[in-house]
């Protein structure tokens, strides 16, 4: 039985501003308690050679309206989204399993990207430059790149999406998304926001199903230039080969092994509280979820202590209650492969604190909940300390220094977020220049990016694009080198200069 927020029981693909049947479905399962929610099509290469071909031709018309009039059908977006805010969050925690808390700041995330990508269509400056040569005049200037294609994950099904699709939309290109088969709904209604703000038709399909099908369509499709992908690394690395192949842009964002720093001077109430947000929110699924804690072993013991009687307070069960906290594991995929984890952190020596375990029974018995989960004397090469989890799982590892801590947080594949507690603020500015990670707080967890600065890492996180921030416009954008000569004769750069 279809909830009564979503109002139907299929979604459609959206191609061409057509709501278009799927040939195959499957079911889109609430997390929190086993139900099914609604069901959304598994396309196929030919939907998205259809989508493509609609968004190719709709392109070269968009890109010829005013920046600051495609901005304007952003600002109408980001208003309808306002308005809609409560539904869409609920929506969102139905789909996703994140507590209502988190999705309503999701959902602002989408609202102020909106917002904040309007104001572009009035910007998108490129350069002008003095020329070398008398009477001639240099420019540079943004162009968009054609149509471009999205694929989102489904721990933050709507900021994600928002991340990439308006700046590609505020540059003058088409857009072909994907979203994540377990978390369509927020896609859906998107698309009918993009519809009522008044985009024009096939500037943004939709096109549900699997990355195997509809992904790997798109990837290989010719008359798509960009991919943005945000996922797996493995997944990710075979775009980039493949997008290599065809000399087509690719922007990739992907894991991260994120650590807090506590030093012997923090206030450890303020870390504790920081951990706690960074590690087990969203149970965890977050790229930038912090799952290491490097301690200063002078206060290892104290933090310890803090850390398990707040874990204690924790309440766990399905996000659209309000009273609590952490919500499920996406699906049982999740679970079991946060499950062998445990298995894997005592069998490298780690100590188990609390957690590591599936909770059932009760109002656990129909949904996909972890206990959150606190290994300690973690040794910076244990594979606990050095692969990505994605549930509530957090690792101590005890330092001697701050240079120690620092070689400990560089010292995995990824580089995505990093933060330091300390009060001394020598240690702020040594640990903001040497964390090679693309994000850094101080004396606050490792999440909370804002959409004005950009969003990204190093390493094995991704390939050197960033989403959010006026840096995204690079990813969606191609430069052009404009020279306007006025001389009334031909001049011949580096040749003709006197």
């Amino acid at each position: 039985m279809t909830d009564a927020l979503l109002k139907t029981e299929k979604l459609r693909n959206f191609i061409d501003g057509e709501w278009v049947e799927g040939k195959e479905y499957t079911a889109v399962v609430n997390p929190a308690n086993g139900k099914t929610i609604v069901d959304v099509p598994l396309s196929d290469g030919g939907d998205v050679n259809k989508a493509v071909q609609t968004a190719k031709k709709a392109q070269k018309e968009w890109a010829l309206v005013p920046a600051p009039q495609r901005a304007e059908v952003l600002l109408r977006v980001g208003t309808l989204m306002k308005e809609r805010k409560e539904r869409l969050a609920q929506l969102l925690t139905m789909e996703n399993g994140k507590v209502l808390e988190e999705a309503r700041g999701e959902v602002q995330e989408g609202i102020d990207m909106a917002f904040y990508m309007s104001g572009e269509g009035r910007r998108l400056f490129g350069q002008t430059t003095p020329s070398e040569l008398k009477d001639k005049f240099a420019m540079s200037q943004r162009c968009p790149v054609g149509v471009v294609g999205i694929i989102t994950p489904w721990n933050f099904p709507i900021a994600i999406a928002t991340w990439k699709s308006f700046p590609a939309i505020v540059a003058g290109n088409a857009v072909v998304w994907k979203p994540a088969t377990e978390t369509p709904i927020l896609a859906f209604e998107l698309a009918k926001i993009f519809e009522e703000a008044g985009l024009p038709k096939g500037v943004v399909n939709v096109v549900f199903g699997k990355g195997s099908a509809v992904g790997d369509a798109m990837v290989h499709h010719k008359d798509i230039r960009v991919i943005s992908f945000t996922g797996s690394n493995e997944t990710g690395r075979g775009i980039a080969a493949e997008c290599g192949q065809q000399l087509k842009k690719v922007s990739l964002e992907m894991g991260g092994k994120n650590a807090v720093i506590v030093m012997d001077d923090a206030d450890l109430n303020l870390a504790v509280e920081g951990i706690l947000w960074s590690a087990f929110g969203t149970s965890g699924q977050r790229c930038t979820a912090c799952s290491r804690v490097i301690v200063h072993k002078d206060v290892k013991e104290t933090l310890e202590e803090r850390l398990l009687a707040e874990m204690e307070k924790l309440t766990i069960g399905d996000g659209l209650d309000e009273s609590n906290k952490v919500g499920p594991i996406i699906n049982k995929d999740g679970i079991e492969k946060v499950k062998r984890y445990m298995d894997i952190g005592k069998n490298e020596g780690a100590k188990l604190l609390a957690g590591g375990y599936v909770m059932n029974g009760g109002k656990y018995t129909d949904g996909n909940y972890f206990a959150p989960t606190l290994f300690t004397d973690v040794t910076p090469d244990m594979r606990i300390g050095q692969e990505e989890i994605f549930g509530p799982v957090v690792s101590l590892i005890p330092v001697d220094s701050l240079e120690e801590a620092i070689e400990v947080n560089n010292g995995v594949e990824f580089g995505l977020s990093s933060s330091i507690f300390t009060g001394d603020i020598n240690r702020v500015f040594q640990a903001q220049r040497d964390l090679d990670t693309g994000i850094v707080y101080v004396n606050a967890g490792t999440t909370g990016a804002e959409i004005h600065l950009p969003f990204g890492g190093t390493k094995g996180t991704g390939n050197g694009h960033r989403d959010s921030g006026v840096q995204a416009l690079d990813v969606f954008t191609e430069w052009k080198a404009v020279y306007i000569d006025y001389s009334g004769k031909l001049q011949r750069a580096q040749i003709d200069v006197e």
